[in-house]
C-alpha cells in the first residue's frame, strides 16, 4: 500500500479534542446545565411565578445560555465555536453579576436562581464552568494552516 502524501493525510481538527477525555466531561456537564437549569426554570415559571419573576426569569436565560453553550460545543468548526465563545462569556458575567447581587440585595432574589450566590445550589459549578469553558475554547483553538500559494526562489 503506497504512503499517504501530506496532503492526503487526516488532520484531526481541534473540535475533535471534545470527542475524549476533559472535552467529553465538558460537554456531559454543559448538556446537564443546559437540561436542568431548563426544567427548573419551567417549573419554577408554570408553577409560582408570581412569588420570584426576576429569579425565575433568570433561571430561564442561564438555561438558555447553557443550551447554546452546549449547541455550540458540540457543532464545533467556526461558528459553533463562536456561538461557544459568546454563550461562556455571556454565562461567566451572569454568574459573576447575579451572583454578586444576590449576595448584596437579597430582597432582589427571594428565590435562588441557577447563578445566585454564584452557583453555591449547585456547588458552585456554575461559577467554575464558564471558567473551564473558555479555556478549552482557547486552548482548542484551531491553528492557522500554512498559507499556500506560489513561492518565489530567490537565486
Amino acid at each position: 500500500m503506497p504512503e499517504k502524501t501530506p496532503a492526503e493525510t487526516t488532520v484531526r481538527p481541534a473540535d475533535a479534542a471534545l470527542g475524549s477525555g476533559v472535552g467529553r466531561v465538558l460537554l456531559l456537564v454543559y448538556g446537564v446545565f443546559a437540561l436542568s437549569a431548563s426544567a427548573r426554570a419551567l417549573v419554577q415559571i408554570s408553577t409560582h411565578f408570581a412569588e420570584a419573576p426576576l429569579a425565575y426569569l433568570l433561571s430561564a436565560f442561564a438555561g438558555l445560555v447553557y443550551i447554546a453553550a452546549t449547541v455550540g460545543l458540540a457543532r464545533g468548526g467556526p461558528t459553533g465555536r463562536r456561538i461557544a465563545l459568546i454563550s461562556c462569556t455571556i454565562e461567566l458575567l451572569g454568574v459573576l453579576a447575579i451572583g454578586t447581587l444576590s449576595v448584596l440585595d437579597t430582597g432582589d432574589f427571594p428565590d435562588a436562581t441557577v447563578w445566585s450566590n454564584f452557583g453555591s445550589g449547585y456547588g458552585y459549578v456554575p461559577l467554575v464552568l464558564p471558567f473551564i469553558g473558555l479555556w478549552w475554547i482557547h486552548r482548542h483553538k484551531p491553528t492557522q494552516p500554512p498559507k499556500s500559494g506560489p513561492t518565489t526562489a530567490t537565486p
